[in-house]
């Protein structure tokens, strides 16, 4: 699996049993703290291996860092922030490159193990599977009002929590159960991701706008016109890709296309394991909603309706 595929990863079989997948993710801040910031870049790289079903094995560090203007010991809990959340997943950061920036980045280079025949791709989903999330929405909004010094603490440290969350435990529940297909939800929103995976599997999809979870917070910011602009590009790219229902709010367009950081993971179960996988993700305190559904519809349409 390699740049011919829609997915984040590049898989290499070592053998009949075992593949190797990599990917490679890193961020500018979105948080103040810089602990939370290597924490969240950390589980945002991960998600690309866990997404596919691949079991992280161990990491490198990716730093741009301005080592002139700002003091090394914020580059030091940006690192450590990492560590931990490494440690956490089971995975061992084994070292890395550090350039001098003028803007802090921070991600992982991330190596992992997969059965070769049960990676899970984008490009699988089938009519009737049911659409589960396991993240609520609004993510970039909120960052983006931290940024700007709009957003109260207790808002902060919710989505700090929401986007340092592994999707470990979802991934593991999805392995068990089975899916069709799986894509975490990140820079181009729960609907350029979706559209993404309807486009590689030849089918179209419909969600259900009631039923999508999203962060309180980001419905005040975004009625603020707080967003960040890579929301609105996504807004714009899909604005000819999307069937919205008559009378549908500027405000609702806008959160379903949030550009996410460490988002949840976006899977397409057969109805027939829809209550299993949902049973197994609650019992592994994953807060999953079904959220909609793959239809036979043109490739990469996809219809949004109010319940």
């Amino acid at each position: 699996m390699g740049t011919e595929a829609a997915d984040d990863v590049a898989a290499y079989r070592l053998s009949d049993g075992t593949a190797l997948v990599a990917t490679v993710d890193f961020i500018t801040p979105v948080v103040d703290d810089a602990y939370s910031f290597g924490a969240i870049a950390a589980a945002n790289a991960l998600s690309d291996l866990y997404a596919k079903g691949a079991r992280p094995l161990f990491a490198l560090n990716i730093v741009g860092f301005p080592a002139r203007s700002l003091p090394l010991g914020l580059l030091g809990e940006i690192l450590r922030g990492g560590s931990d959340k490494a440690s956490e997943a089971g995975v061992s950061i084994l070292g890395g490159h550090s350039i001098d920036d003028h803007e802090p980045k921070y991600g992982l280079c991330a190596i992992g193990l997969a059965e070769p025949d049960r990676l899970i791709t984008k490009a699988a989903a089938q009519p009737g599977d049911r659409l589960l999330l396991t993240k609520p929405l609004g993510l970039g909004i909120i960052t983006t009002g931290i940024d700007q010094g709009l957003v109260d603490g207790d808002t902060a440290a919710q989505a700090i929590e929401v986007m340092s969350t592994l999707n470990r435990a979802a991934s593991d529940a999805m392995l068990e159960v089975g899916v069709d297909a799986c894509t975490d939800v990140t820079g181009f929103g729960l609907l350029g991701h979706l559209r993404e995976m309807a486009l590689a599997s030849g089918v179209g999809a419909r969600l259900s706008l009631s039923d999508i979870p999203v962060l309180p917070a980001a419905w005040e910011l975004v009625r603020a016109k707080v967003a960040p602009e890579g929301t609105h590009n996504n807004h714009r790219f899909l604005r000819d890709e999307v069937e919205w229902p008559e009378g549908v709010r500027w405000e609702d367009q806008i959160v379903l296309c949030d550009a996410q950081t460490s988002g949840g993971l976006l899977m397409a179960v057969p109805p027939e394991r829809e209550a299993r996988l949902l049973d197994r993700l609650a019992a592994a305190g994953v807060q999953a909603a079904v959220i909609g559904e793959i239809t036979a519809d043109r490739p990469g349409r996809l219809a949004v309706e109010r319940s």
